[in-house]
């Protein structure tokens, strides 16, 4: 089974120094038939004018994932963390029972398009943590590259929630395959270009959620990137 989620259906706002798009109901988008998916929460995707950001705010119980499309996002904590992420980085901060941070776009001139991505943890009033990597983009071009899991397995940050998340792009024509076993879900969000997800067209921004398929199988109509979600 696969439901798809157009971009254009999406919840939005555009507050003049950020422009947001709303996957599942935040903030001042309620929409009672897309409050999540599985453990995945919040599904925003952001345009941040240059020199604006959010200002310190606190989160809680939360796992917090980033990723920078084009652009720069410069994070703080209060646990003294402070990293700028760009694209080919990946960001988890796992909120646990208390944590302050800001992001900020450090640049006069260009905009910051990121993704961030909420996610339930597996249990709460965890210590707060935070992990900023890099992965090769040659690792994830025309395969499935792993970013995040709960053992951090193959190098991937490590998440606090029975949910493995990859990325890939996708030239035109290719396809990568990855199986689902009974019990598992999935989520499939397209970052950029087009793709068919098990024969059903997928393009900017789309997202599906994806149950009862024992394959999910993704092949580029043109030149993608994705991020896959494999959760219980």
């Amino acid at each position: 089974m696969i439901r798809i989620r157009k971009a254009n259906d999406r919840g939005h706002f555009d507050h003049g120094w950020l422009n947001t798009y709303h996957t599942f109901s935040f903030g001042g988008y309620q929409d009672p038939y897309n409050m999540g998916f599985r453990t995945l929460r919040v599904m925003n995707e952001d345009w941040v004018a240059p020199g604006q950001g959010f200002g310190k705010h606190p989160h809680r119980d939360m796992e917090i994932v980033t990723y920078v499309l084009e652009g720069a996002l410069e994070h703080q904590d209060s646990m003294g963390n402070g990293e700028t992420l760009r694209p080919g980085e990946f960001q988890r901060m796992s909120a646990g029972k208390g944590i302050l941070h800001s992001e900020f776009n450090p640049s006069s001139k260009e905009p910051a398009h990121l993704y961030q991505i909420w996610l339930y943890p597996a249990e709460k009033g965890m210590e707060p943590s935070y992990e900023q990597k890099s992965f090769p983009v040659e690792d994830r071009q025309n395969r499935l590259q792993l970013v995040a899991s709960p053992d951090a397995a193959e190098g991937s940050l490590r998440i606090h929630q029975d949910t493995r998340i990859f990325l890939a792009e996708l030239a035109a024509g290719a396809a990568v395959e990855h199986p689902l076993p009974a019990e598992r879900h999935a989520w499939l969000q397209v970052l950029r270009g087009a793709v068919e997800l098990n024969g059903k067209p997928l393009g900017t921004s789309d997202g599906a959620a994806i149950s009862f398929e024992p394959t999910v199988q993704i092949s580029a109509t043109a030149d993608a990137e994705i991020m896959l979600f494999e959760m219980n």
